[in-house]
This record gives structure tokens, C-alpha cells and sequence, in this order.
């Protein structure tokens, strides 16, 4: 199975940046699209950016302009610059992965999910 290790959360200013960092680890043939979502309280789950195994970039509108995301498939890891930050972006930020696994004696395709790293942006 696949791990997913996010590390880079924390307190931080409006205004102000953070970078999140996603290691993928594990039993896999390869991992397709990386991405995050993130859960602020009281609200549902939703995708921040996600970034294919070519580079191909998707961003939820309320990010745009102000968090890139990119990735090293030699290292496994992926990687959500977060500049501009605004109290609205405090949350619990999920790293996610579309991998190969094997599986039941063959290769499985499968979604897989960090435990998640706290978000605060507070004055």
C-alpha cells in the first residue's frame, strides 16, 4: 500500500506563506495524479490543486494566482506553495495520490490519503 507523509503546516499571518510537502512510500508500480484538499470546520471537503504525472496543473477557483503546486516523480513527493494566505484558507490540508498497487496478485489502481496537516491563518 501507498503512504502518503504530509509535513509543512502551521500557524502563519494573513499575508504571509507556507509550502506544504507530500512523500509518497510504499509498494507501488506509480503514482498517477497527486494533488490536496482540505476540510475547514463546519464545511465539506474540497480540492485545493492537483498535478498529473506530466505536470499538468488543476487549481480550485478561490486559489488561483496565489498556491502552485509541483511535484518530483523521482522522489515521490509533491509540494503546495501557499502565498497570500487568507484566514479563509485555515483548514486540515489532505495530500492525496491516484497510485498503482499491487494487489490480489495483480496491479490495482487506487486513491489513497495522507492523516492530514493543520492550516491557521490568524492574526
Amino acid at each position: 500500500q501507498v503512504q502518503l507523509v504530509e509535513s509543512g503546516g502551521g500557524l502563519v499571518q494573513p499575508g504571509g506563506s507556507l509550502r506544504l510537502s507530500c512523500a509518497a512510500s510504499g509498494s507501488l508500480f506509480n503514482i498517477g495524479d497527486m494533488g490536496w484538499h482540505r476540510q475547514a470546520p463546519g464545511k465539506e471537503r474540497e480540492l485545493v490543486a492537483r498535478i498529473s504525472s506530466i505536470g499538468h496543473t488543476d487549481y480550485a477557483d478561490n486559489v488561483k494566482g496565489r498556491f502552485t503546486i509541483s511535484r518530483d516523480n523521482a522522489k515521490g513527493t509533491n509540494y503546495l506553495q501557499m502565498n497570500s494566505l487568507k484566514p479563509e484558507d485555515t483548514a486540515v490540508y489532505y495530500c492525496t495520490a491516484h497510485a498503482v498497487v499491487p494487489r490480489y496478485g495483480t496491479a490495482v489502481e487506487d486513491d489513497f490519503w495522507g492523516q492530514g496537516t493543520q492550516v491557521t491563518v490568524s492574526s
